[in-house]
């Protein structure tokens, strides 16, 4: 299947409201944080159209149950973030589960543990791409030419946009030093 971009829509962020609360709902205060992620929390990026939605919890288990009671499909077996070039990240700060689900509407949902590099990285990027229009629109393009060669080989498409958002994370971090930045309130 072809990776497919579509232009900005301003309803993704209603929608993450919705899923947001319905999460909310299913796992109270086992959710420490649940937060629009991605492209689709950027205004004005294009991205595929599929909420990302990370959900922060203490532990892992449990999360299982409630998401495939609730028509998510999980991924089996471990599941890792990219670590990025050079880093020495221990496994554990890269660890998640992932889900998928495609009712009502397709969303991808990354549930995480507090603290680690993995559930701090998303939020930094979405608030960095937030702040950086021009960071955001040279992002937009890279997605989308990169689409447009790749086509359907999915991994490829990953093997190039990860490091290249490598890349953009050191502009992330450095902004993050400077202002002092740190997640804002959790998104639902």
């Amino acid at each position: 299947m072809a990776i497919e971009l579509v232009d900005p829509d301003p309803t993704w962020a209603r929608q993450f409201e919705e899923i947001g609360h319905w999460l909310r709902s299913a796992f109270g205060d086992r959710a420490l944080r649940i937060d629009h992620i991605g492209s689709t929390a950027v205004p004005g990026l294009p991205a595929k159209d599929i909420i990302d939605v990370q959900l922060t919890v203490e532990a892992l288990e449990g999360v299982r149950d409630v998401l495939e009671g609730s028509g998510f499909a999980l991924r089996t077996g471990t599941v890792s973030d990219h670590r990025p070039a050079g880093s020495e990240l221990p496994d554990g700060d890269l660890v998640k589960l992932f889900a998928e689900a495609s009712e009502p509407r397709r969303v991808n949902l990354h549930a995480r543990l507090p603290g680690r590099f993995n559930q701090r990285y998303p939020l930094l990027c979405r608030d960095y791409l937030r702040a950086h229009r021009g960071a955001a629109q040279a992002y937009g393009e890279v997605k989308r030419q990169l689409a447009r060669i790749v086509g359907d080989d999915v991994e490829a498409y990953y093997d190039v946009k990860d490091p290249v958002f490598d890349i953009v994370m050191a502009g992330a971090e450095a902004w993050a030093a400077r202002t002092g930045w740190s997640p804002s309130p959790s998104d639902a």
